[in-house]
């Protein structure tokens, strides 16, 4: 504890946490070094760089201790000095650099990388701010500063000799060089991009370790104006840093305003610049020119955040190093690929052009002409105007990021069957239709070691028993549970694994809400990013429906069931905020009711994060995946909990209909609308929420409890909500899919009541789950896009 001026008796926790990370980051310290010196040296080592503006990696500690093989050695170790490594893992804080499953996704795929020993780099920001806290105050979310660097973070490493200057605004002058037009972007303000580097350890592969770079924005020079400062205008004196450090200060600022839409733009410029900046400095220096760099290196962007890599990549061939445009589209194209993740309106970026060519000035004159080129190819291949004016970047004075991922990149996938085809034959239909070849479909996967080994040790301790521990390397090995389908001691166990995670978290539930249930009930788990198309609201209507019928008949056949809701809003979307309230007051009725106590229990876990979800994953006997058909590109919460042993209860939407196709529809239970069946409403019309309203009576009693006084002290708070969903025709079909819901979640209800039948179907999800394991993932993506 020399570094800290104290003996290890006199630290602290957080004190005991940091050198621990430290000793960890110097036993892979030398590895790591030469790890970075060896990638690029040779000519078949291709250097993948993933970007995205999300990592959501959790805690690394005890995740890198099990990684290494030294997890029981240190709890010993520390254990001589009167030390738990329990409580040391709990002063670890997640990490702020993500939201959802696109930043999970991007975590998982970077653990997958280092174990395959795939030369893997993450690019993104280093939130000062992340995301935000969620605190739940008086029945609503409200929205803290999530101060995760607070005491720092050990795991990083500041790189300032490897800094890169981003430039905004200012102006472009054209030169005449001989016969070849150069540009030069004057009076522009600058920004210094600050590298910190993780390390990202593979299960058992200490003789390679990866990196993921996160950047900071810092002021080029000296940024503080003292002249202002003595005459007492304090603001004035430190403005031109502030403006500068927001832009890696929170993850998606609100957008719904000039000022907001511009700080977006200029992250997600920031990280482009910085890290395309920075691999074309590496290139060069490890191998010369870059004519060839696509042999090279693999650019990957994780949906439409980072598409301005391939303008940028061409204003650096073309106005930095000379390369002549033909040879250097060549080469970016062939560099770049994309992952589209989303089919929803709001996540497909459009920048006012006006804004963007103020900011970006030379940027915009390059995709302006990528844009230019791209109509005279489709005009050469007789494209119709139609596939044109769709496919097309600028567009009615908007940039529309999507399609420059597409035209700048030379494949891209969907990240589950469903989605994939969605894209060829919707939302992409033009692109594909002129350039199939472009499109590929590598559905999701998370990853096992995290998500099973580490999370649920006491599961993966009895598969590792009945199996060896192969599994944990070979996924696949898990088909091996098979034989254990019919083992009645083997099932009691699987039982009691899922009791004591029960339990467990039931003590959070204790802890942080002061709600007590039942780790013998059915726990019914719904926690995802809160949204209209995520239909928390279809959730909360079936268990109201079941409160309803507890109160008419008190003898009522409900099994005892526990529903845990988790989930952010984003800051600027009422109607989501609007859901949280409704589960909490929905909560507040149902467990304060001595008609209910003994049979429905309703939480709400705030600040969902990965640690919350590493212990609500393994305790789910019910997985709610219930969006509405063909809006989830692919979901990751209902590969996590089926790994865990949890039945799904799902629509036939994004990765469902695989894990449909894993398990069987025997061992899940489907309802709703169908693919087909929502489009022809949302292309034809013909849905009538009024008839359904009216044409059952379970349907009309919940809407109209959102106005009738059911919820005493909630005034016209859900008026939005009953106008949703009769006002405006319910959009994402909550009244439509109500009933098969109820019908589908009553068959869960009576299985549950067969215990060996229920363990098998659990065991039989475990045994398939190595499907979904992102290691699969990466295999596809190495061979059929970065490497093909």
């Amino acid at each position: 504890m020399d570094r800290l001026s104290k003996t290890f008796e006199d630290s602290n926790g957080i004190e005991q946490y940091v050198m621990l990370v430290r000793l960890i980051r110097r036993h892979v310290g030398r590895q790591w070094v030469y790890t970075n010196a060896r990638y690029g040296e040779t000519d078949g080592d291709k250097q993948i760089y993933y970007f995205s503006m999300e990592f959501l990696i959790g805690k690394l500690l005890d995740n890198y201790l099990t990684s290494l093989g030294i997890r029981d050695i240190v709890r010993e170790g520390l254990a001589q000095l009167k030390v738990d490594l329990d409580d040391i893992l709990n002063v670890e804080v997640d990490a702020g650099l993500g939201n959802g499953g696109l930043g999970r996704l991007a975590a998982c795929f970077l653990d997958s990388m280092a174990f395959l020993g795939i030369p893997g780099h993450g690019n993104g920001i280093r939130y000062r701010f992340g995301l935000f806290r969620q605190k739940i105050v008086d029945g609503q979310q409200v929205e803290l500063p999530d101060n995760w660097l607070q005491h720092g973070y050990p795991w990083e490493v500041r790189k300032p000799e490897k800094s890169v200057v981003v430039r905004f605004n200012g102006s472009i002058k054209w030169n005449t060089d001989g016969p070849r037009l150069t540009f030069e972007h004057v009076n522009y303000d600058a920004v210094l991009a600050v590298p910190y580097d993780v390390p990202i350890v593979g299960y058992g592969r200490d003789d390679r370790i990866n990196t993921l770079r996160l950047w900071s924005a810092e002021p080029v020079g000296d940024e503080f104006d003292f002249a202002s400062f003595n005459r007492g205008d304090y603001a004035k004196a430190v403005h031109s840093r502030s403006e500068t450090e927001a832009i890696s200060y929170v993850l998606y600022p609100n957008d719904d305003n000039r000022s907001g839409q511009e700080l977006r733009l200029k992250q997600e410029y920031f990280l482009v610049a910085a890290g395309v900046g920075a691999i074309v400095a590496r290139y060069k220096k490890k191998r010369g020119g870059l004519w060839d760099m696509n042999e090279g290196v693999a650019i990957h962007i994780n949906d439409t955040h980072p598409a301005l890599c391939a303008a940028e990549l061409m204003r650096i061939l073309v106005d930095e190093e000379g390369v002549g445009w033909d040879r250097a589209w060549t080469v970016t194209v062939n560099t770049i690929s994309f992952t589209n993740h989303t089919v929803m309106p709001e996540a497909l970026e459009c920048w006012p052009e006006d804004m963007f060519k103020h900011l970006l000035p030379r940027i915009h004159m390059i995709i302006a002409e990528i844009d230019r080129r791209h109509r005279m190819q489709l005009e050469s291949l007789s494209a119709t105007e139609r596939q044109i004016e769709d496919t097309v970047i600028i567009k009615d004075g908007l940039l529309r990021m999507v399609n420059l991922a597409v035209i700048g990149s030379h494949t891209v996938n969907g990240v589950a069957f469903l989605h994939s085809e969605l894209l060829k034959k919707d939302l992409l239909r033009g692109f594909y239709a002129n350039f199939p070849y472009k499109f590929k479909n590598v559905t999701n996967g998370v990853s096992h070691r995290r998500f099973l080994l580490c999370a649920n040790r006491g599961l993966s301790g009895l598969i590792s028993e009945a199996l060896g521990d192969g599994w944990i390397a070979n996924p696949s090995e898990l088909e091996g549970l098979e034989r254990f389908e019919g083992d009645s001691a083997f099932l009691a166990r699987l039982g009691e694994v899922k009791r004591e995670n029960k339990r467990r978290l039931a003590k959070y539930i204790s802890d942080m809400n002061c709600i007590s249930v039942s780790p013998d009930a059915v726990f019914d788990v719904h926690v995802k990013r809160i949204h209209g198309y995520k239909r928390q609201l279809l959730n909360v209507f079936k268990i109201m429906e079941l409160y309803n019928i507890v109160r008419e008949g008190p003898n009522a056949d409900i099994p005892p069931s526990v529903f845990v809701f988790a989930g952010k809003a984003a800051p600027g979307y009422h109607f989501a905020k609007l859901i949280i309230r409704l589960i909490l007051a929905v909560a507040e009725r149902v467990n304060a009711d001595p008609l209910a106590r003994d049979v429905l229990s309703v939480v709400f876990l705030e600040n969902f994060n990965v640690s919350i979800g590493e212990m609500i994953y393994p305790a789910t006997d019910i997985s709610e995946q219930i969006s509405i058909a063909g809006k989830e590109a692919s979901g990751t919460g209902n590969m996590k909990q089926m790994m865990n042993g949890a039945i799904t209860l799902g629509t036939l939407d994004g990765a469902n209909l695989e894990i449909r196709d894993a398990v069987g529809e025997d061992n899940m239970a489907l309802f709703g609308l169908k693919i087909e069946q929502v489009m022809s409403f949302y292309h034809k019309g013909g849905y009538s929420a009024w008839d359904e309203y009216h044409g059952d009576y379970r349907v009309k009693r919940l809407t109209d409890q959102m106005i009738d006084g059911f919820f005493k002290d909630a005034g016209r708070d859900f008026r939005d909500i009953y106008d949703s969903l009769l006002r405006d025709n319910d959009e994402y079909f909550v009244l439509k899919d109500f009933s098969s819901y109820m019908d589908a979640f009553g068959k869960l209800q009576e299985l549950y009541g067969n215990r060996d039948e229920w363990l098998r179907m659990s065991l039989r999800n475990i045994k398939r789950s190595w499907a979904f394991s992102s290691d699969e993932t990466i295999k596809k993506y190495d061979a059929e896009i970065w490497n093909k």
